[in-house]
């Protein structure tokens, strides 16, 4: 093929001996036991190892090596040789001046990934399988936690244009978003409405609560409370609607929406909420929110009572309900089943362990992270939706006929 060449390279060292592949020196280029001896054993008082070793290590011109780290060999450089350099570039400890190719290339190789939380495990997993993808093709990523998006004035980066190759956010502010798109930058965004104008990664929420609705229902479950997190986000107003929709096809009664911050202590309130509504008189009077998406109990399912079920938006709200229910009396699963969503670690650490929905975090960040590639190299990219599994686990049983029983004293501190 036209451009491309062997490891052994075409030109020839001194005495008429191939250069690179037998160890033999380029002119001008270390001799081959000292251009391949690692960074760290070499003379201190010499320069860190250049392009210009490599080249002679692997017996290949600058240009060609320059093509290969830069990632632009594929058509033009063989992957014999691609290899060859990239192993050359190890055993010297050889690392490319990122100034100097920033200028060279016109980008930074870098790529600004924004999360709500970097204590969350969910958004950490997202990063490590970013991470990875990004280093297979010399990327860095810088982490930015934006626990409610980012605002257009604490933008870490004076000009975001000279700071980063583009952007993969899982929450952000409009205004932020609109300063990057006006900076050119591409944006991938995670967890977000398919119908936005940058591309998308997502896993596919509404059949997760398909997947959670029908267990439930096969065990018999027809009055159904939503434990709902307290944020304003397409996530989570995509799970509300497809669990309304799916009840509502099922022929269940979706009693309740309580609303709780994200966390153990939110879904610990919650929970409380919609467990003891029947007893405390009027929904109204005990916070709970009826939502213009509940349905009406079928006749003959028990009439009004407490739910016989708890779908949690996150393993954390789940948590809470778990503790709710212990808090007031009431057996898991027993008398009330509990779900989850996300199947973080913290879903096999509780008793019972948690029926909840497994989502591919780590997957969400590799493609993520490949759909930026895509969108820099210029190929039109697809929205990307990744299926979720529903496991089964203790926190979940059969529905109690009659209705279970309600609490049997007043929740407090146990």
């Amino acid at each position: 093929m036209p451009g491309q060449q062997s490891a052994a390279g075409h030109e020839r060292g001194t005495g008429g001996r191939p250069a690179g592949a037998d160890g033999a020196s380029r002119r001008g280029a270390p001799d081959g036991d000292a251009a391949r001896r690692p960074a760290a054993d070499r003379d201190h008082g010499r320069n860190r190892p250049t392009g210009h070793d490599v080249a002679g290590a692997a017996g290949v011109s600058q240009a060609t090596v320059s093509l290969v780290l830069g990632g632009k060999w594929e058509g033009r450089v063989s992957a014999r040789t691609a290899e060859a350099v990239r192993a050359a570039a190890r055993e010297l400890g050889y690392r490319p001046n990122l100034a100097a190719r920033t200028l060279r290339l016109g980008r930074t190789r870098t790529a600004l990934l924004v999360v709500p939380a970097l204590t969350n495990e969910f958004f950490a997993t997202v990063h490590r399988g970013a991470a990875e993808v990004a280093r297979a093709h010399d990327f860095g990523i810088v982490l930015y936690p934006s626990p409610e998006g980012i605002d257009a004035a604490p933008d870490p980066f004076a000009s975001a244009r000279t700071a980063l190759d583009g952007v993969i956010a899982s929450s952000m502010a409009p205004e932020a978003l609109a300063a990057l798109r006006g900076e050119g930058l591409p944006v991938v965004m995670l967890d977000s409405d398919e119908r936005t104008r940058d591309a998308t990664v997502n896993v596919d929420l509404a059949d997760g609560m398909r997947q959670v609705v029908a267990h439930l229902l096969g065990l018999g479950h027809r009055r159904i409370a939503h434990i709902a997190a307290d944020v304003d986000s397409w996530t989570f107003a995509e799970r509300a609607r497809a669990l309304r929709a799916e009840l509502t096809a099922g022929g269940a009664a979706l009693v309740h929406t309580q609303r709780g911050a994200l966390g153990v202590p939110g879904g610990l309130e919650a929970a409380t909420r919609a467990l003891t509504a029947h007893t405390n008189g009027a929904a109204d009077a005990s916070g709970a929110r009826r939502t213009a998406g509940d349905v009406p109990g079928p006749a003959g399912e028990g009439g009004e009572g407490p739910p016989t079920a708890l779908v949690c938006d996150d393993d954390l709200l789940a948590a809470g309900a778990l503790k709710a229910a212990r808090r007031l009396g009431l057996r898991v699963p027993d008398d009330v089943s509990v779900t989850g969503f996300d199947d973080l670690a913290l879903a096999t650490a509780v008793e019972p362990e948690l029926t909840t929905v497994r989502l591919p975090a780590e997957r969400v960040g590799a493609a993520g992270m490949r759909t930026l590639l895509d969108v820099l190299e210029g190929r039109e990219p697809e929205a990307v939706r990744l299926p979720v599994r529903l496991v089964a686990r203790g926190s979940t049983g059969p529905a109690r006929t009659p209705a279970p029983r309600g609490p049997s004293r007043s929740p407090g501190p146990r």
